[in-house]
């Protein structure tokens, strides 16, 4: 096994910096377009995702894969990738240095490895978590390549915490903690393994916005906490993720979550 997490590892690097040295080419160059949903998207969206999905077809042709901007069906496949070809995409195109690629890969529809790379920033976060699951492997959170834990501080004042755009609405005052938005879900979950954050709220990430940074929050000593009491996962097959949010408080340890839960009253806002 330990030789299939290597390569799991390895690809995830290599294909990661492989796009990632494109996307910079493009950073703050091109002209998003408007989804749907209302959120932007860009031609350097859907080239990442091309290029990642076809990696991961040619390296793992037994996986399944389940994008952001392509194959939004979840797969009858024991291992899948979740792709986010770029996380941020509104910081990409207006020349903001704050976005990401993210894969995750799932074993029964429960992630139990995350990678993210932040080109800007020239950061990768990997992280391995098995949850329930019969695997065995490497265990651990890291950036860079190094460990990391979430902070073990009681929150004050001079701690940080993140929200999205989307959750400021719901956030009842005064709060405890410094409130930042960085407008990466990814890395706003990241930021609390990290123990950069005491914690952070998102209101409408999709699974691809989650599955990368999941196992790596969990290995870090993180809690997950859905704000609507919706299990995440396992996923299931032949479901169409595409429409569907997943508000999620994620804080540095049990203990807060009681804390900060009552800041959030998600049963009075409809994002």
């Amino acid at each position: 096994m330990k030789d299939f997490w290597d390569q799991v590892l390895n690809f995830a690097k290599t294909t990661c910096n492989k796009v990632g040295s494109e996307l910079l080419a493009d950073f703050g160059q091109v002209q998003p377009s408007e989804k749907k949903d209302g959120s932007l998207i860009t031609q350097s969206d859907k080239w990442a995702d091309e290029e990642l999905c076809k990696a991961i077809a040619f390296h793992f042709p037994d996986h399944g894969i389940l994008s952001e901007e392509s194959q939004r069906i979840f797969p009858n496949s024991e291992w899948c990738w979740v792709v986010d070809p770029l996380d941020g995409t509104t910081n990409f195109a207006r020349g903001i240095p704050l976005w990401g690629i993210s894969l995750g890969l799932l074993y029964r529809g429960i992630p139990v490895f995350g990678y993210i790379y932040m080109p800007p920033l020239g950061t990768s976060f990997h992280g391995f978590w098995y949850g329930q699951t019969d695997l065995k492997g490497p265990r651990g959170a890291f950036r860079n390549n190094r460990p990391i834990e979430t902070c073990a501080d009681e929150p004050t004042h001079n701690h940080f915490f993140n929200f999205c755009s989307r959750s400021i609405p719901i956030v009842q005052h005064p709060f405890p903690c410094k409130i930042r938005l960085l407008g990466v879900a990814s890395y706003n979950f990241l930021c609390v393994a990290a123990g950069s954050t005491i914690g952070g709220v998102e209101a409408t990430p999709k699974v691809w916005d989650i599955c990368g940074a999941y196992p790596i929050v969990q290995a870090a000593g993180g809690v997950w906490q859905p704000l609507d009491n919706a299990q995440i996962f396992p996923l299931k097959p032949g479901h169409d993720y595409s429409d569907r949010n997943f508000p999620t408080l994620v804080v540095a340890k049990p203990e807060l979550v009681r804390i900060f839960q009552p800041f959030v009253p998600w049963a009075k806002f409809n994002p």
